[in-house]
């Protein structure tokens, strides 16, 4: 496949619309600004433009046909493994902006150049994408025996010392949110492999700027692509050992097996490893279900390489995106605790903070607590993906110290975000679906009141007429 990721494997790689994409990304000054941060940096080579030119023209079919303000699916077909890397190829190769990309990896802070080239592996016409950094690295030695990856990689990080990167980092935050659950999942895969506390986790090769390049540019493309909803395929595992800082190891790698607990996988038959750490890390966190293609309108169909090799399956991952079809089933993750002293003022800036952290949604229920002391219940609803992210902001951002966690099925209507324009502006609203094929239409309240304040008109005539504007 790729590159190494992780300590003790091979050096690789491996959803959501928010109000603030919504009023940021879709306006003007928003593109504007995001056109001006992608703009800066080196010249691309002729074939990195070519393959820029192909993804604008692909996006923009996409953009004239489907509103990108909706909800999305995107199905992982992982026939051939995955890598961060690889499924940042498959994003691009999709739609994704390499220029809105970059503007927003600019905000790590970290130096390095984004080289996206097109290749092909097997018949398939695929992306690959290489993270360069400017700063000498030592050989590699030979840990390259048996491996397909790309580069080398700069000395890691301590995996607390990622977290403040990240914290500190421009980052949308449902971005940031899920780049830290990349990385908290696999620094409790090393612990739990090593015998040690998250704490003292140091990271090698998933610590270097490329790795978290790759698993942060991930999670920005699912952001920008307004996907909210991940599936994949079962995983294909290849076999054999691998040579590493630790000695030789099997394959999967131990971290990349922990990561792997309670996903269905299937053999590879091939004797290199096909899903490195991160690319273990980016399943475990960003997919809601394992299963096959589930029912969608297609919209777009990405393929991102890794290294190429000389027989077997193509390496990619191919990544189909799409609408969901009709009312669609799927599982939700619910998480309750009990409050009876947190102080009522917080509450609102909780519910905030747990939006924040990839929360679909967040109720407060008044209950009666043991000694008759009066609480409250606070219940997130949250995709299964998302859960882990979810817990800790409400442990950090309340008096909890237990959280309950269940996973609950729930069946969703076709619905989609349309921007209309009003004597009163752009307003934003929500398209339901209902079974029988009836319509409903509802203005976002947020918009409609900062209209309503800025037009000095009566709410009820500005959601009137963003309404009457959908249904035109």
């Amino acid at each position: 496949m790729s590159r190494r990721s992780s300590i003790g494997s091979s050096k690789r790689r491996r959803r959501l619309t928010t109000a603030q994409r919504a009023q940021v990304s879709r306006s003007p000054q928003g593109r504007e600004a995001a056109a001006q941060r992608g703009g800066a940096g080196r010249s691309a080579s002729p074939r990195e433009t070519e393959a820029s030119e192909d993804q604008r023209a692909g996006r923009a079919k996409i953009e004239r046909k489907y509103p990108t303000d909706g909800a999305r699916v995107l199905h992982l077909d992982v026939f051939s493994g995955i890598a961060g890397n690889m499924l940042l190829g498959a994003l691009l190769d999709a739609g994704l902006s390499r220029r809105e990309l970059v503007a927003d990896l600019a905000g790590l802070g970290l130096d390095h150049r984004l080289i996206v080239r097109r290749v092909r592996r097997g018949i398939l016409s695929s992306l690959y994408v290489d993270v360069q950094v400017p700063a000498p690295r030592r050989a590699r030695g030979a840990g390259a025996r048996g491996h397909t990856h790309g580069h080398d990689h700069s000395h890691g990080r301590a995996y607390r010392e990622i977290v403040r990167l990240l914290e500190r980092a421009r980052l949308a935050p449902e971005v940031r949110a899920r780049s830290l659950a990349c990385f908290e999942a696999l620094a409790r895969a090393e612990a739990h492999v090593h015998g040690t506390s998250v704490a003292k986790v140091h990271f090698h090769e998933v610590g270097a700027v490329d790795a978290i390049v790759d698993l942060t540019g991930a999670a920005i493309g699912l952001h920008r692509l307004g996907v909210a909803r991940v599936t994949a395929s079962p995983v294909a595992l290849g076999r054999g050992t691998v040579d590493t800082q630790h000695g030789l190891l099997p394959l999967p790698a131990p971290a990349t097996l922990e990561l792997l607990r309670g996903v269905p996988t299937v053999p590879a038959h091939v004797e290199w490893e096909t899903v490195t750490p991160t690319g273990a890390a980016l399943l475990r966190t960003l997919v809601d279900e394992f299963c096959d293609l589930p029912a969608m309108t297609i919209e777009a169909i990405g393929h991102g390489a890794g290294n190429e090799r000389k027989h077997g399956l193509p390496n990619v991952v191919r990544a189909v995106l799409g609408r969901a079809s009709g009312a669609e089933a799927d599982r939700v993750a619910c998480l309750e605790t009990n409050l009876d002293d947190l102080v009522p003022e917080h509450f609102e800036f909780l519910m905030e903070r747990l939006f924040e952290a990839g929360a679909l949604d967040v109720s407060l229920q008044p209950l009666q607590m043991k000694k008759n002391r009066p609480g409250i219940a606070v219940r997130v609803l949250a995709r299964p993906s998302d859960k882990l992210a979810v817990a800790r902001r409400l442990f950090a951002e309340s008096t909890a110290i237990g959280v309950r966690v269940f996973e609950v099925d729930r069946v969703v209507l076709r619905r989609e975000i349309r921007r209309v324009a009003t004597p009163y502006g752009r307003i934003a609203v929500k398209v339901v679906e209902d079974l029988d094929g009836r319509t409903t239409f509802s203005a976002e309240v947020d918009d409609c009141t900062r209209a309503a304040r800025k037009y000095r008109a009566p709410l009820r005539d500005v959601v009137r007429a963003a309404e009457e504007a959908a249904r035109r």
